[in-house]
């Protein structure tokens, strides 16, 4: 019974798919766009929505909040200052997923997730 646990395992224990989640959204706010598993992905959107929806606030406890996940004193600067104030107007939905097929190797659904740009 999976009562009380939410999200996927990931084929990996707490720890490491705390650290992978982390250098995952530290990546996707460094280069705005990343290509990793369907999998990694979808679990990747709600952890990255909620760090800019966050950033949005802009007080320092909300950096500090933010600091706590990402680690990264350039790229926490990055979100608050250059992403946040992108989707000032939207109330939700910054991420995109692109399915870009399956990886040759071991025949992995791939995507690209990306955050939205606005027009």
């Amino acid at each position: 019974m999976r009562h009380r646990n939410s999200g996927k395992r990931l084929g990996s224990n707490t720890n490491h798919r705390t650290a992978m989640m982390r250098n995952m959204v530290t990546s996707l706010f460094e280069h705005e766009k990343i290509t990793t598993t369907d999998a990694r992905a979808k679990e990747l959107r709600p952890m990255a929505e909620k760090l800019i929806t966050l950033a949005k606030r802009g007080d320092l406890h909300a950096r500090r909040l933010a600091t706590e996940v990402v680690r990264d004193c350039k790229t926490v600067a990055k979100l608050f200052e250059r992403i946040a104030p992108r989707y000032a107007e939207r109330p939700g939905g910054y991420i995109r997923i692109i399915k870009l097929g399956h990886r040759l190797g071991d025949n992995a659904a791939l995507s690209m997730i990306t955050l939205i740009e606005d027009e």
